[in-house]
């Protein structure tokens, strides 16, 4: 009997009960993570008579890439004290109750608050979005034949709970108050920690606190490698880099917002101005070290190792492109969608809505039932916190829906567009499954061309849409099936891209290297976060000038360039991944 067989002798669709707690607890994070991120730039826009805190667009674009960015670059933090110091599991609970603080502040909405709440977020996905993912590959690792499975279903985990999280967080904000919508999505946050704390036994010893390992300086591996540990002024060099480009993250939305007067990097230097000298010279640090430690490796795992750099260097634009979503798309469905329903379109909407909340809400209802049955002797208490979080959920989504159906006119909410990508994965996500596994199944080149392709064709739906609103226009009423264009294309594009992404860093990458590499590969996404903040920003000026139209056609240029740039390098990145598929 294996190590990890005693979690398969009690199980839940096949798969072990705890993978299913797992999937809860990932479920209410998620739902705390896209409900608060739906309502945030739409608080910071929104006019004070409507409570919101009446700043510019550009202000509540730069924050806001600074936000997601920075909680992409703390799972290196997260990460590195769960491997090395506190293990998993404790990661997990320190980043739960670090984002249920955070959520709450953020429902007092007083600038240190909100400012305190942001924080904490950063710090609590980064200790809990990385070890997550973890602890399931320790249960499933005698049984690798699951693990696809296994991944699929908390992956169902985590569009339920952002499905959820923007559809309730983002009404309750928009319609009842911002508080709500912050302080629901705390609530949820809380549940999931409590019943993961009170069920962690279920995961054996997955996840205690990690035994060092003593490792030669010497040794040397199966592929030839020898370890190839970082000395001290490559360390400094890592770490000088680092820290200019958080200081240039977390400047950019504080010289904005207080309008110049604090400005760490407001000077000058070899004709460049201090935020591009900085980043400039810690990217050009960044790459010097990336390229020299690539000369220590064996030429098969230097090679692997640039075609995951290639990858990751156009995973950075199609985030950049997608992570409009919740920035200028999301202002563009408050502001230019015409989003008032009446007689039969307004109630052909209200029962679509209805069928979308209460069936998958329905479908996870059964899922708790069947973890009750298998837990519940054990694991009481835990299973009461979940059964009352979901009593709650049902609660406020069917007097969600009783309001709307007693309303003679309906308004959508600008957030309600969001949950178009989480439906849209569950939808589409077992098509794609059969596709990568069929014969048919492209190149790692021809997939990331398709989903660039996609991600270009859904700009450009929106970019028609907006071809009538003249330069400089605050409002205008462009029909809604432009904006659900829009996501039905970037979800496909995102399948053809995101989980086949990571897929390619596992093949790719010798094991002993895979943190460093997911490292790069976050750091990549992190890049792309903050891009998109910029691109927001530049949305303002363009669309004064131009309109916004002329934006959206500029964002669907560069996915589409870059897809054929992708598919032009095939041959180079197929020798570079010697037989890799």
């Amino acid at each position: 009997m294996s190590s990890t067989d005693q979690f398969f002798e009690s199980k839940v669709l096949g798969h072990p009960s705890g993978l299913f707690v797992l999937f809860f607890t990932e479920m209410w994070e998620r739902f705390s993570y896209y409900g608060m991120r739906a309502l945030l730039i739409m608080f910071f826009t929104a006019s004070l008579m409507d409570n919101g805190w009446g700043w510019p667009r550009e202000y509540a674009y730069a924050i806001f890439g600074t936000y997601t960015s920075l909680v992409y670059l703390s799972t290196l933090l997260g990460g590195y004290f769960a491997d090395k110091k506190i293990g998993f599991r404790y990661a997990v609970v320190i980043g739960a109750l670090l984002m249920t603080l955070g959520h709450a502040c953020m429902a007092l909405e007083t600038s240190f608050f909100i400012y305190t709440g942001l924080t904490l977020l950063v710090f609590g996905s980064g200790f809990f979005k990385p070890n997550m993912t973890s602890i399931i590959s320790e249960m499933y690792k005698d049984h690798s034949e699951k693990k696809d499975g296994a991944y699929t279903i908390f992956y169902m985990g985590v569009n339920a709970g952002a499905f959820l999280g923007i559809l309730l967080c983002g009404y309750l904000g928009e319609k009842v108050g911002w508080s709500y919508g912050f302080g629901l999505a705390g609530i949820f946050m809380l549940f999931g920690l409590l019943q993961f704390w009170f069920a962690q036994n279920i995961f054996g010893d997955v996840g205690k606190k990690p035994i060092k390992e003593e490792v030669s300086d010497e040794a040397v591996y199966e592929d030839g490698d020898k370890r190839n540990p970082f000395s001290k002024i490559q360390l400094a060099i890592a770490g000088l880099a680092g820290v200019l480009g958080l200081v240039w993250i977390l400047n950019d939305p504080v010289s904005k917002i207080s309008e110049g007067e604090t400005n760490v990097l407001g000077f000058e230097l070899f004709g460049l101005s201090g935020p591009s000298a900085t980043i400039l010279f810690a990217f050009l640090l960044f790459i010097g070290l990336l390229i020299y430690r690539l000369t220590k490796y064996s030429k098969v795992t230097r090679d692997r190792m640039l075609a995951v750099v290639f990858f990751a260097f156009i995973t950075i634009f199609f985030w950049a492109i997608f992570e409009q979503a919740p920035g200028s798309l999301t202002i563009f469905a408050r502001d230019y969608t015409e989003r008032v329903l009446e007689g039969s379109a307004g109630m052909t909407f209200k029962v679509v809505n209805s069928f979308m909340t209460i069936i998958p809400l329905g479908i996870i209802t059964w899922v708790l039932v069947k973890l009750f049955k298998q837990t519940f002797s054990k694991y009481g208490l835990s299973n009461i916190f979940l059964s009352l979080s979901f009593v709650i959920i049902w609660a406020i989504a069917i007097w969600m829906l009783a309001v709307e159906f007693q309303k003679d006119v309906t308004e959508v909410p600008a957030s309600w567009f969001g949950i178009l990508n989480s439906l849209f994965i569950i939808t589409f996500a077992p098509l794609f499954s059969k596709w990568w596994e069929s014969k048919y199944n492209p190149n790692a080149n021809t997939k990331y061309a398709i989903g660039m392709f996609l991600l270009g064709l859904g700009m450009a739906c929106v970019a028609i849409g907006a071809s009538d609103i003249a330069p400089g226009a605050a409002t205008a009423s462009v029909s809604m099936i432009w904006l659900i264009l829009v996501y039905l294309f970037h979800t496909l594009g995102e399948l053809c891209v995101s989980p086949v992404a990571l897929s390619y860093v596992s093949k790719l990458v010798p094991g002993r290297m895979i943190a460093f590499m997911f490292g790069i590969w976050y750091l990549a996404i992190a890049i792309g976060m903050k891009l998109a903040g910029v691109f927001g920003e530049s949305s303002e000026a363009i669309a004064a000038e131009h309109g916004l139209s002329y934006f959206f056609w500029i964002l669907t240029i560069i996915p589409v360039a870059l897809g054929i740039f992708s598919i032009a390098f095939y041959p180079v990145i197929k020798r570079l991944m010697h037989g890799i598929r």
